[in-house]
């Protein structure tokens, strides 16, 4: 434990921060990934088992930033620049977390650094700005950011702050295995273990109190006091103090002075109200850790595609609660068109304990010509309605006007975002959009590969190397995120390994969970992943059939008739005469695209002669430095006739007889066959159209300018994000 009346002891543990810290950010130009975010762990575990520590702490981040403002040397200023953003995130991530009064000079320094950093360009300044508001709110009622992160994360019911989140895991099944599935879900489902509402309370009611009297509060005494009142008691001074920061931060820096004078009544009443309970006095710590619990976290393996939508609208009817509408879903649910009988609620899966959709039809309803009414559609015009009424009646729902948030996090390669790109825009089609409307949804990914790459299907044109290469570009456009939350990817196969050391979770063992954490709390800035639509028309035996499609990534596209000819020319390429080649392909491919030029309009027409596939990858803007393009890339089997090209919107259709194999997002699960033609273009906002201003007119709905067409994004949150 450092005492921090001791210049040589302080000076010693300042030392020691300083190294630490700098080899953090050493670490971040390591090309290791297996060892990367433990330096970053091990300063929060540090900082967890001696809290007073957290002032010396401030003040080597404070010294860092102005270091790196004040770098001249061209050369080394953009490595400088780069590590402000794990400077600004580490420095967040102390304050909230600290348990001891931060003196008000130090205050005024962290200002005035922050307040040098906005002159820098973006992404630097946008996150120094979003850090500096957060310690300006904690200046004025120390202990807010930490009261409101806890409420928010674990529930807590209260009239003052009423905002809720929920955290969901959702992991691809075709990179998890049964052994690494379950070991994750071990590992991640320590936080239910680890949560309880009373010491919960009690933890916020002591970091208030120490955070804002400081050393005038005894912290042993203080800890010992709240742990001999009873439940009901430590109830209502968590509710006193819950109102007296919502007051506060109402008020701002005018308020501090009586929030601190409020607080320290508190304080004495607590110790008298439990001054007969407490019969001795142990000599503990000068600071009593109260280290930020972890939220509840959903796991599960992504097995359906309505997974996510039902999981969101199971989170809104808890959010918004309301007896008349669950008896109007009752009524509703499931009707029978013979004799109107309807089925009981929980046999229909929403029985209060218990809320699972059924997703099978006939376990659902076992008579002959029942009808099930559609469960995604009615459900979310169900919660649309409560939530409005809910609105209506609650006053700090409508005097905070702010949204429950749902925290999305996906494991796995890139074919899980191009899994969550399809729920996305899925969500974004509902009529009512009342998943983004009454939940505010954030996104996180961490990338997981198979540790052994899976052998390729003879039937698929999906390639499965380079299947990371969505985390490489996140990677490339945020360093902090490649090194802590790539770093977490590739530590997260491991575990599955026969011999880990980590086989079983344990309180020296919350890498995995302290990681995901952090990176949900300080991972706020989003890169917005460009989306692009597919139109693919297909042969049928009863005509065309067409299939409309998303993705985020990449497509591609050959002729079934060509690959064993394409893959003989690979095993034997000498073999190849070209006079057979031309005989055989010829032109079998014809294309149409917009070249990419001020105008957009000019568009070129012709044949791809000699093709036997179609590679198209995605380019987001943050990467080309300009707009959002695709690279097409016509592949042959003689290399003469290989041509790139660069594009926002393609269409290419089949000669002949022939067809195409398509595969989206390098996912097998997503590939078409028999199509005879495939038209991409970028991805339209369906929540953002001429067509859904004109469906909502008719009910009163918002002016013309919200319903102007837009490009669809997928925003996935990292440290830094992008801002074009």
């Amino acid at each position: 434990m450092c005492d921090p009346t001791a210049d040589v002891a302080l000076s010693a543990v300042e030392s020691s921060l300083y190294n630490t810290v700098n080899a953090l950010l050493k670490e971040m130009n390591s090309r290791s990934a297996s060892q990367k975010g433990m330096l970053r762990w091990s300063l929060q575990k540090k900082l967890e088992g001696d809290p007073s520590c957290s002032v010396s702490l401030i003040r080597v981040l404070v010294e860092e930033l102005d270091k790196k403002l004040n770098t001249t040397d061209t050369i080394h200023k953009t490595r400088s620049y780069m590590h402000i953003i794990p400077v600004l995130h580490t420095l967040y991530y102390v304050i909230i977390q600290s348990d001891v009064m931060i003196p008000t000079s130090l205050y005024q320094k962290v200002n005035e650094s922050l307040m040098k950093l906005l002159i820098l360009p973006s992404p630097y300044s946008s996150v120094a700005l979003s850090t500096l508001r957060s310690i300006k709110m904690e200046m004025a009622t120390p202990g807010s950011l930490y009261q409101r992160r806890i409420i928010a994360e674990q529930n807590l019911k209260n009239e003052h702050f009423t905002i809720q989140e929920e955290v969901f895991v959702l992991a691809d099944p075709a990179v998890f295995s049964a052994p690494l599935e379950a070991k994750v879900r071990a590992h991640l489902e320590v936080s239910s273990t680890l949560r309880n509402a009373s010491t919960v309370k009690k933890n916020v009611v002591l970091h208030m109190l120490q955070t804002g009297l400081g050393t005038t509060s005894q912290s042993s005494r203080l800890a010992q006091a709240l742990e001999a009142l009873g439940h009901q008691v430590v109830e209502k001074y968590f509710q006193e103090v819950v109102l007296l920061v919502e007051q506060s931060i109402k008020h701002g820096t005018d308020g501090r002075a009586n929030y601190l004078n409020k607080l320290q009544h508190i304080y004495r009443d607590i110790l008298t109200a439990s001054k007969e309970e407490i019969t001795r006095v142990d000599d503990g710590p000068s600071v009593r850790g109260t280290a930020l619990p972890f939220p509840k976290i959903n796991f599960l393996l992504w097995k359906d595609k309505e997974d996510l939508s039902n999981l969101l609208i199971n989170f809104a009817r808890r959010c918004y609660p309301d007896s008349s509408v669950d008896e109007e879903d009752k009524r509703d649910s499931v009707r029978s068109e013979d004799s109107g009988i309807e089925r009981d609620q929980k046999e229909c899966g929403f029985d209060d304990k218990d809320r699972q959709l059924v997703r099978n039809s006939a376990l659902a309803v076992s008579r002959r010509n029942a009808l099930k009414s559609t469960k995604s559609g009615h459900r979310r015009r169900l919660v649309s309605k409560r939530t409005e009424e809910f609105s209506r009646k609650s006053p700090a729902v409508e005097e905070d006007k702010r949204r429950h948030t749902a925290r999305i996090a996906v494991m796995g390669d890139d074919r899980v975002l191009g899994i969550l790109t399809n729920a996305y825009h899925s969500i974004r089609e509902s009529k009512r959009l009342i998943m983004t409307k009454k939940l505010n949804l954030q996104f996180y990914y961490i990338p997981v590969t198979d540790v052994l790459p899976m052998l390729r299907s003879p039937d698929s044109p999906c390639q499965n190397d380079g299947r990371l290469s969505l985390a490489s570009y996140l990677g490339r456009v945020d360093p902090w995120y490649n090194s802590t939350v790539n770093g977490l990817g590739a530590a997260i196969p491991k575990l599955a390994e026969p011999h880990s050391h980590h086989r079983q979770p344990s309180m020296q063992n919350l890498f995995l969970l302290d990681t995901l954490c952090y990176y949900l709390r300080c991972g706020t800035q989003p890169v917005n992943l460009p989306l692009y639509s597919v139109k693919m028309t297909c042969s049928s035996c009863d005509g065309r059939a067409v299939v409309k499609e998303v993705f985020v990534s990449h497509l591609e596209a050959d002729i079934p008739d060509f690959r064993h000819l394409k893959e003989s020319s690979l095993r034997k390429p000498s073999s190849r005469r070209r006079t057979s080649a031309v005989e055989v392909f010829g032109a079998v491919i014809s294309v149409s695209y917009t070249k990419i030029s001020l105008s957009k309009r000019e568009v070129v027409k012709g044949e791809a002669p000699m093709t036997c596939g179609v590679v198209i990858t995605s380019e987001p803007a943050a990467v080309t430095s300009g707009e959002n393009y695709l690279t097409v890339r016509f592949n042959s089997l003689n290399p003469v006739f290989n041509t790139e090209i660069q594009t926002q919107n393609i269409s290419f259709r089949t000669i002949e007889q022939r067809t195409l194999s398509v595969c989206l997002d390098k996912d097998i699960r997503r590939t078409y066959t028999d199509v005879r033609r495939v038209e991409i273009s970028p991805c339209l906002d369906p929540g953002c159209s001429i067509q859904s201003w004109f469906d909502v007119s008719s009910e009163g709905g918002l002016p013309l300018s919200r319903y102007l067409d837009k490009d669809l994004s997928l925003p996935i949150n990292t440290f830094s994000g992008v801002t074009l």
